[in-house]
């Protein structure tokens, strides 16, 4: 089965088949590249396979892929006889219709192609944004132009470039790895819990200072931290600090409360305590109260003290009284 899937791979690259390919080629295994899982996925490739390079379906923090081939030091006896090619199979192949392992006919149009170099370790990144900022080294290779992510699913496939290999070259594996190259942007995902008789009242959400058209939509945002206020006047405010990674969707949950203000008294256990010349049963025990202007009073046998005080919407107060003792001491 190898040495005829040999010959025919010999005969592509002699005719000079470029663009549109139909070929035959065991596919190892499939490599899917998500931004929200950064690591490398890696699997096994014999010199005349073939793998699957997918992309998830958010793809918005991509800004190129990197493929890592990690090559039998074996095989540098026999440098200059494989070569890689990849392929992209998106216009008639999508990735659900392909294998998970085994042979394949492929329809596809070849992007890239090269010989293997003389290296243990060999790094090709494909860019998919016209502002990559990818760059060719002596240790990256860059072996097509910029792909679309529509173009993926992409074929990876190594295939001789000359006959009677021996069988040595058959049992050797190479390792391919693979994972996304993503931009310095992630995402804030807002959740909200409303109170239960005060649902889906209009705020404003503010990033940074900066007012959001939309709310509810995942914002965009650049790495590191920032800030994001809720103003409404049917919640309380509320301010939360979060930290935004490249390449991931942070979801921020936040709790909004009823705006009705809250007024907490700490008194003595032998102090009456009235408000607004109501006493007060129990002023360990937090109530509401309306906006506006109100009077504390706390009665301690003969004395009485009094406090005003401004209440606002959306605010919470506590009202304590302390009784101090002065020392003096004279000649």
């Amino acid at each position: 089965m190898r040495r005829v899937f040999a010959t025919v791979f010999l005969y592509l690259l002699v005719s000079g088949a470029v663009g549109a390919e139909s070929f035959r080629t065991i596919i190892a295994g499939r490599l899917d590249i998500s931004s929200a899982h950064q690591e490398s996925k890696a699997l096994q490739l014999g010199y005349i396979d073939s793998a699957v390079i997918a992309l998830d379906a958010d793809r918005r923090f991509l800004r190129g892929v990197e493929l890592e081939l990690k090559v039998p030091q074996a095989y540098q006896k026999y440098r200059g006889s494989v070569a890689i090619a990849l392929y992209t199979a998106a216009s008639s192949l999508p990735a659900s219709s392909l294998p998970a392992s085994g042979v394949a006919d492929i329809d596809a149009d070849r992007v890239g192609f090269e010989l293997l170099p003389n290296k243990l370790q060999v790094i090709y990144q494909i860019p998919l944004l016209r502002d990559h900022g990818l760059k060719a080294s002596p240790y990256v290779s860059i072996p097509t132009g910029i792909l679309p992510v529509s173009s993926f699913p992409l074929i990876f496939r190594l295939m001789p470039v000359m006959k009677g290999l021996p069988e040595e070259l058959e049992g050797m594996k190479f390792q391919l790895s693979a994972k996304p190259i993503v931009t310095d942007k992630g995402a804030l995902r807002l959740v909200l819990k409303y109170p239960e008789k005060l649902k889906d009242r209009p705020f404003t959400l503010l990033i940074d200072d900066d007012v959001m058209d939309d709310p509810g939509r995942e914002q965009i945002l650049t790495e590191g931290e920032h800030r994001a206020s809720l103003i409404s006047d049917d919640y309380r405010n509320e301010n939360r600090l979060f930290v935004i990674e490249r390449g991931k969707v942070h979801e921020l949950v936040v709790e909004l409360k009823d705006p009705t203000p809250v007024v907490s008294i700490e008194a003595p256990e032998n102090a009456a305590v009235y408000f607004d010349d109501v006493l007060i049963q129990e002023p360990a025990q937090a109530f509401n109260t309306e906006p506006g202007e109100h009077v504390v009073r706390f009665v301690v046998g003969d004395y009485s003290i009094l406090k005003s005080l401004t209440v606002r919407k959306g605010r919470t107060y506590r009202v304590s009284i302390s009784i101090d003792v002065d020392v003096t001491e004279s000649d």
